[in-house]
């Protein structure tokens, strides 16, 4: 979401600058994962932009966009520990594992509303409770 946000050659940008559009006036309460940022950042300075984005970029979009607005949720050793339990007990692989921190972090935070572009993989990871909170813009 952040990164479609950022970029405006993503064919999703207009929806996702949108949802953050509307956390940063105060009518959407948005959270992000602590993960999320490293991710965030990690896909913007290696991704094949043209041009490419500078670390200082990606730096300053988190900065005057994202960390002032969003709340920051972490996840503990314990939510580590479950999210990879319930992973290898699913039989998920690859960067699966990574949506599944996000999962956790909207349980964890009580999310009402997740938003994805990866729509079918979050419904298939996500508990009979999450799924009718996850939603694309």
């Amino acid at each position: 979401m952040l990164v479609a946000a950022s970029v405006a050659e993503h064919r999703h940008h207009a929806q996702a600058f949108d949802l953050v559009r509307a956390v940063k006036r105060g009518g959407l309460v948005g959270c992000v994962s602590t993960h999320g940022l490293a991710e965030f950042y990690s896909v913007m300075t290696r991704a094949p932009f043209t041009p490419r984005i500078h670390p200082a970029e990606a730096g300053r979009f988190l900065e005057d966009n994202v960390l002032p607005f969003f709340e920051l949720i972490a996840l503990t050793a314990a939510d580590y520990k479950a999210v990879l339990r319930s992973s290898v007990n699913a039989g998920s692989t690859g960067g699966v594992i990574f949506d599944a921190l996000h999962l956790q972090c909207a349980q964890k935070a009580g999310c009402d509303r997740l938003y994805t572009f990866n729509l079918k993989e979050f419904l298939a990871l996500a508990t009979d409770s999450m799924r009718s909170k996850i939603a694309t813009p």
